[in-house]
């Protein structure tokens, strides 16, 4: 009898803590990111996508292309942002060459998509121009079911819902 007023307890607790968590979870939508870069000559592209609150400033990092910390200085206005909180939770990989297309699946939270929010496409290339907004795209629904163009290293941005 006791056992069975313990597992209800546990049960009860369990469903009242985790309600919460559940609905952060469904806060966020999952969106495919392709990036197609342009034919540049040269190494391969560190690509940071970051999220811009409406005052300019940087709250988030989303998505680092680029693996080795030391070529992050590159990224001269993101690593600013980056040095300050160190500890990026955003998934890092591969740096992107000139030509190829990447698919990379990115987290944005819903309370920020038609908010004011922006998303800031940086690129940096070794002994090459850095880009601090080789694309920059309104986070708008829009914005996110269009393509969108690059000014530097990246030709062109599409998403899709995950």
């Amino acid at each position: 009898m006791m056992q069975k007023i313990y597992r209800t307890a546990f049960l009860l607790l369990l469903l009242t803590f985790a309600k919460p968590f559940a609905s952060v979870a469904q806060d966020a939508s999952k969106y495919k990111c392709m990036i197609q870069m342009t034919n540049y000559m040269g190494e391969g592209a560190y690509v940071v996508i970051s999220l811009i609150n409406g005052k300019g400033a940087y709250e988030k990092t989303l998505y680092v292309m680029g693996s080795d910390k030391q070529w992050y200085k590159t990224i001269k206005e993101w690593n600013k942002f980056y040095l300050k909180k160190p500890n990026v939770s955003a998934v890092t990989g591969a740096s992107i060459s000139g030509g190829d297309r990447s698919v990379k699946v990115i987290e944005i939270e819903k309370s920020k998509i038609n908010a004011g929010y922006k998303l800031r496409f940086e690129s940096a290339v070794e002994d090459k121009q850095y880009h601090v907004k080789d694309l920059e795209i309104p986070l708008t629904t829009e914005a996110l079911a269009a393509k969108s163009e690059g000014s530097g290293y990246i030709r062109y941005v599409r998403f899709s819902p995950n």
